[in-house]
C-alpha cells in the first residue's frame, strides 16, 4: 500500500501573512448551518510561485500545467545544514546523483523540525540558497523546485521592512525566471525516505495570478 505524506503547512493566522478567518452562518447564532471564510495571500502558506510572479507576460498559476506540478521527484537530502548556512552547487551535487532532468526536485533540511514557522527565528536562522546553487539546479533541467526552508536570503530582511533588489531572490530570479515553478513553504520532509518520491501539488484555480495556495503530498 503506498504512503500518503501531507507536506503542506496549516492555514492559521501568521505573523508575516495577515491571514483572517470568521464565519459567515454559525450554528452558535441560531443558523442551520456552518460557512467559514478566509483571507489570505497567494504568497502565504504552502503554495506555487508562477513565472508571472516575476516575468511581466508571464504564465499565471492557472495557466501551468498540472503535470508541472505533479509527477517523479528527487529529494537531495542536505538535513546536516546548519543554521545560516549557505547553500552551495558543490553541497547539493554532492547529493544528487539520483536527479534526472523533468524531475520536481525537492531540497530536504528538516527546517520545520529546527525552528518553528510562526516564530521569526524560522526566517532570521534559515539556511539560504547562493546562486551558484541555483544556477546548479537550473542546469539540472527540473521542472519545478521544492525548498523546506525559505530560500532566499532576503526574505529575513523583509520582517524589518526592508527592501532588497530583486536579483537577491536567487531562486526567483534564476529558477522562477526560466520557467522552473516554485513550490514553497512546505514540512514534513522529515517523513520522506526515499531518495525518489511522487509529488502531487495541486494548486487552486484562481485565474491570472501570479500564484496559489496548494496541496502537496507526496506517495511512496
Amino acid at each position: 500500500m503506498p504512503t500518503y505524506i501531507d507536506l503542506s503547512v496549516p492555514i492559521a493566522p501568521h505573523f508575516r501573512w495577515g491571514m483572517e478567518r470568521g464565519l459567515t452562518s454559525d450554528f452558535e447564532k441560531g443558523d442551520s448551518f456552518q460557512t467559514t471564510w478566509i483571507k489570505l495571500i497567494v504568497h502565504g502558506y504552502t503554495h506555487i510561485d508562477s513565472p508571472r510572479h516575476m516575468v511581466r507576460g508571464g504564465l499565471t498559476s492557472s495557466e501551468v500545467p498540472l503535470e508541472t506540478t505533479i509527477g517523479d521527484a528527487a529529494v537531495i537530502d542536505i538535513s546536516d545544514i546548519e543554521p545560516n548556512e549557505e547553500i552551495t552547487a558543490e553541497r547539493l551535487a554532492a547529493r544528487a546523483d539520483h536527479v534526472r532532468e523533468g524531475d520536481i526536485v525537492l531540497v530536504k533540511t528538516c527546517w520545520d523540525l529546527r525552528r518553528d514557522l510562526s516564530t521569526p527565528e524560522y526566517w532570521t536562522d534559515s539556511p539560504y540558497l547562493s546562486r551558484g546553487a541555483c544556477e546548479w539546479l537550473l542546469e539540472k533541467r527540473p521542472k519545478a523546485f521544492v525548498p523546506d526552508f525559505p530560500q532566499d536570503y532576503p526574505i529575513r530582511r523583509l520582517l524589518k521592512g526592508e527592501v532588497a533588489d530583486i536579483e537577491e531572490f536567487v531562486s526567483h530570479d534564476v529558477l522562477l525566471r526560466n520557467g522552473v515553478i516554485l513550490i514553497e513553504y512546505v514540512c514534513n520532509f522529515a517523513a520522506l525516505k526515499n531518495p525518489r518520491t511522487t509529488i502531487y501539488a495541486l494548486p487552486l484555480r484562481i485565474p491570472d495570478s501570479d500564484g496559489c495556495p496548494a496541496r502537496v503530498i507526496a506517495v511512496e
